[in-house]
């Protein structure tokens, strides 16, 4: 392995460092690893003041939404440790015909050495989430914090020199040139949360190395609004959901595809509770303290370019409109009279503008989704059942929402969560983690014989023969019960002629 690197890769000595503790670490058991789930947990918990001072400082967070990120890695890692000796165990699998006599099962091995090139909008949980997940599985972990959070990225950075030793948990803090020497290492699995631009490079980096990766890269996240949807309910979900984190969430709904019939009534009640959530004194949405800011002045300039394009090209502003470059501030708007050709249904807006379309028949809503790349979520808000089931079986995402939205991540750690397609591969969240750094390794134990053991071996009798071509010619539909009851017949007359 070490062949393949390059001399002057500046990491290369910590990188070779952590390839020989990856191998004692392959050896540790289920309680070490959760004790160190744990030890990291309470890192984090306690470095809760300058979490706090660090997301305000990039993104004028509120604690109350600092503390939800908290409460979603204390969920993950307590979860986890609490699990995590079921999940090391070998899996029994079920035998069949051609297995009689023989023990099968699954045995998960780490894959040994691990990278994280993280992204900005949720640091603390995009970073430790997936660590967790690795150190479950018995890996090394390497971080790449995003540098467009410069403080988390050094409080990260912080917490985990006070927990871990760096051959085991490592933090370059730093820009590209950082993810660009740290890609051009073997690792044996890549994670990546973040935009298509740099997943393409990962997903080139892991092919260069064979490795595995686990992608995460938003996308333009429909929302539907059927004509039997509940419109107050639709519209206060989906206020919260847009405008949270100032819109710069990948699961957050990017545009609203309204049924003609209640499009009026909509962006009443969206406009209505952006309105109560964010400008409730009448003081203004800039003054909310529960509205964050954009992230730096490149993407404020993109998203404002978007609006203005939009509003340029015919674009109705309902609500909003609002930006102050000198601030990053975007107030909360909504947009209608919205078409394909504007730049705003066409790239992700990762801020909080939403675009409110009409549709007359379902198949003009699944025809507006299909046009784009598959995205990370979906969101159908109705009442009738047989709406749901429609809109769910003619579309794809990597998760969806019914009658809400955005808490399908962080909420729930047994379900897996990611994209598919443009919007990324791979599931992460509770064991999902666990399983994307783990190898399942197939084993299969012969144990007792089950009639002649040589029958298989040239040359073959015409018994064999026989056999193999009966099996050929008809369905092997045994059924597992019938399977296990002969494997214990093998099993006793074997242990019986031992005596």
């Amino acid at each position: 392995m070490n062949a393949v690197l390059k001399e002057d890769n500046v990491y290369r000595p910590l990188f070779d460092r952590q390839l020989a503790k990856s191998r004692e670490l392959a050896l540790t058991g289920a309680a070490e690893r959760a004790d160190k789930i744990r030890r990291l947990l309470k890192a984090t918990l306690d470095a809760r003041p300058a979490i706090l001072e660090a997301g305000y400082k990039e993104l004028r967070l509120s604690p109350t939404d600092i503390d939800a990120q908290l409460l979603m890695v204390k969920g993950e890692a307590e979860f986890i440790a609490r699990n995590l000796e079921a999940w090391m165990a070998d899996q029994p699998i079920q035998g069949s015909i051609m297995t009689l006599g023989k023990k099968s099962y699954l045995r998960y091995e780490p894959k040994g050495m691990v990278l994280h090139v993280s992204t900005w909008n949720a640091p603390i949980a995009e970073a430790f989430v997936l660590a967790f997940g690795a150190i479950a599985a018995g890996c090394t972990f390497w971080l790449k914090p995003s540098e467009l959070a410069p403080h988390s990225a050094q409080v990260i950075a912080d917490i985990v020199k006070s927990a871990f030793a760096e051959d085991e948990f490592a933090v370059s803090v730093g820009g590209p040139e950082v993810s660009s020497e740290l890609l051009k290492l073997p690792f044996n699995h890549f994670f990546y949360i973040g935009g298509h631009g740099v997943g393409r490079i990962i997903m080139r980096a892991a092919a260069e190395h064979f490795a595995t990766f686990t992608l995460e890269m938003g996308g333009k996240n429909p929302v539907i609004v059927d004509q039997t949807a509940d419109l107050e309910e639709a519209g206060r979900k989906i206020a919260w959901g847009r405008v949270a984190n100032a819109g710069q969430v990948c699961l957050a709904p990017d545009y609203a595809l309204v049924h003609e019939s209640v499009l009026k009534g909509f962006v009443a009640q969206l406009g209505k509770f952006m309105t109560s959530m964010y400008n409730a004194d009448g003081k203004g949405f800039q003054k909310s303290a529960d509205l964050p800011r954009i992230v730096n002045a490149r993407h404020f300039e993109r998203i404002k370019a978007l609006l203005d394009d939009a509003v340029a090209k015919g674009a109705k502003v309902e609500l909003g409109g609002e930006t102050d470059a000198a601030d990053l501030y975007i107030s909360p708007t909504i947009l209608t009279g919205v078409t394909e050709d504007m730049r705003i249904m066409q790239e992700e807006i990762f801020g909080p503008i939403i675009c409110v379309l009409p549709f007359g028949q379902r198949e003009q809503a699944v025809a507006t989704i299909r046009r784009r790349p598959k995205p990370l979520g979906s969101y159908i808000f109705a009442k009738d059942r047989a709406a749901i089931d429609w809109f769910l079986a003619r579309t794809t995402s990597g998760s969806t929402v019914v009658n809400h939205n955005l808490i399908q991540s962080g909420t729930n750690p047994y379900l897996p969560f990611g994209g598919v397609n443009a919007s990324g591969t791979g599931r992460i969240g509770g064991r999902y983690t666990f399983l994307e750094c783990s190898n399942a390794r197939a084993v299969v134990e012969d144990q007792y014989p089950a009639g002649d053991p040589n029958i298989m071996f040239p040359p073959y009798s015409d018994k064999y023969k026989k056999m193999i071509g009966q099996m050929l010619g008809k369905e092997l539909k045994i059924p597992d019960g019938v399977v296990n009851a002969i494997n214990g017949i093998i099993k006793f007359t074997a242990l019986f002629k031992k005596k």
